[in-house]
C-alpha cells in the first residue's frame, strides 16, 4: 500500500510559474510513487481574505483547471477542496485544546506572516491559529509525507508536537507523524526582481496567460540597470532574466555560456530575453492548449468525486479521533 502525501494551495489566483517549479513538477512525479491527495485550501484562504470570499471561490475551478493541464492525473491523485469536509473543523477543535498561546506566539512562520501582513495587534484569531487547522488538514487524511519548502518546516514540527501530545494524552497511537518533503528548487523572483513571484503582487507569469503576455511580462524583467549599452560588461547576479533562463531553459550549456558572453560584455538584454521569450512560450503553449480543452463541468465532478473520496478516508480518522478521546456515545 502507497503511503499517503498531502499538499495544495490557497485558490486566491491562479497559479503562475512559480508553483510550477516550486511544487506542481514534484507533484506530478509523487502522484506515481504516493498516495497523494492536493487540497484546495479555501478555509485556509479565508483566515486572511474574509471579507473577499468572492476572490476564492473564483478561483476553485481555475486551481483546478491548472492542476489538470500540467499533468495532474485525477486517477493517481486525489483533488478535494478543504470547505468541504467537517471533519476537518472538528478535528481542528479538538487540536485547540493541545496548543498553548504561546507556542502559537513561538512559530517561526507564524511571526513572520504576521510581520509581513502587518496585522501588529489586529490579528485574527482565524489566521494565528491555523498552524493548528493545518495539522488537522494533515493528519484527517493520514499523510506521513508533506512536500514543504524551509520557511514551513516550523508547521511540519507543530504538527507533529500535536500528534505526539494526543496520543500520549489519550494513550492511543491514533495519529501519524509526518516527515517534510523539501523542495531543492529556490523560490522564483518575481519578474521586478523585487520579491518573489506571487498571484498578490501581480509580477508573476501565470500559466494560463497568452503568447502576448508571456512576451510582455518577459520584456518587462529587471536586469542589470548598469548593462546600458550592449558592450558594457553585465552582472549576471540577481538579473531575473537568467534566473528564469537558470529555471527555465532546456539547454543548461547555452546559459552558461550566455552568462559568460554578458559578463564581457557584448550581449544585449534584448538577445537573452527573446531567447527565454522563446523558452517559456515553448514551455507553456502545450499547457495553456490543454488547459483551454478542460470543461468546467467536468472539472466540477473531478473535485466532487475527489472531496467525497476524501471525505470517506476523514470520517474513518475522526471517528478513531472519538473513540480515543471517549466522546462516541452512540
Amino acid at each position: 500500500m502507497k503511503k499517503k502525501i498531502l499538499t495544495g494551495d490557497r485558490p486566491t489566483g491562479k497559479l503562475h510559474l512559480g508553483h510550477y517549479i516550486g511544487s506542481l513538477q514534484n507533484r506530478i512525479r509523487l502522484q506515481h510513487e504516493y498516495d497523494q491527495y492536493i487540497m484546495i485550501a479555501d478555509v485556509q484562504a479565508l483566515t486572511d481574505n474574509f471579507d473577499n470570499p468572492h476572490k476564492i471561490t473564483q478561483n476553485i475551478i481555475e486551481v483546478a483547471k491548472d492542476y489538470l493541464s500540467v499533468g495532474i492525473d485525477p486517477t493517481q491523485t486525489t483533488i478535494l477542496i478543504q470547505s468541504q469536509i467537517p471533519e476537518i473543523a472538528e478535528l481542528t477543535i479538538y487540536y485547540l485544546n493541545l496548543v498553548t498561546l504561546g507556542r502559537l506566539e513561538r512559530n517561526p512562520t507564524v511571526k513572520c506572516e504576521i510581520q509581513q501582513k502587518g496585522y501588529n495587534d489586529a490579528i485574527p484569531v482565524g489566521f494565528f491559529c491555523y498552524p493548528i487547522s493545518q495539522a488537522a488538514d494533515i493528519t484527517i487524511f493520514q499523510a506521513e509525507f508533506v512536500p514543504v519548502g524551509n520557511d514551513q518546516v516550523p508547521m511540519i514540527e507543530q504538527t507533529n508536537e500535536i500528534v505526539r501530545r494526543f496520543n500520549r494524552i489519550y494513550n492511543k497511537d491514533v495519529l501519524k507523524e509526518c516527515k517534510a518533503i523539501l523542495s531543492n528548487t529556490p523560490r522564483l523572483v518575481g519578474i521586478d526582481g523585487k520579491s518573489k513571484a506571487s498571484k498578490s503582487l501581480s509580477n508573476a507569469i501565470f500559466l494560463s496567460d497568452s503568447s502576448q503576455e508571456i512576451k510582455q511580462k518577459v520584456f518587462q524583467m529587471y536586469t542589470d540597470p548598469n548593462h546600458i549599452r550592449v558592450s558594457d560588461p553585465g552582472c549576471v547576479e540577481g538579473n531575473v532574466v537568467f534566473a528564469y533562463l537558470d529555471a527555465f531553459h532546456c539547454n543548461k550549456e547555452e546559459v552558461k555560456s550566455l552568462k559568460e558572453d554578458y559578463r564581457r560584455g557584448g550581449l544585449g538584454d534584448m538577445v537573452i530575453k527573446n531567447i527565454l521569450n522563446d523558452s517559456l512560450q515553448l514551455l507553456l503553449e502545450p499547457i495553456r492548449v490543454a488547459r483551454d480543452r478542460i470543461d468546467n463541468n467536468q472539472v466540477r465532478e473531478l473535485l466532487l468525486e475527489g472531496t467525497q473520496k476524501a471525505r470517506e478516508l476523514a470520517k474513518e480518522t475522526i471517528e478513531m479521533v472519538r473513540t480515543a478521546i471517549g466522546i462516541k456515545y452512540f
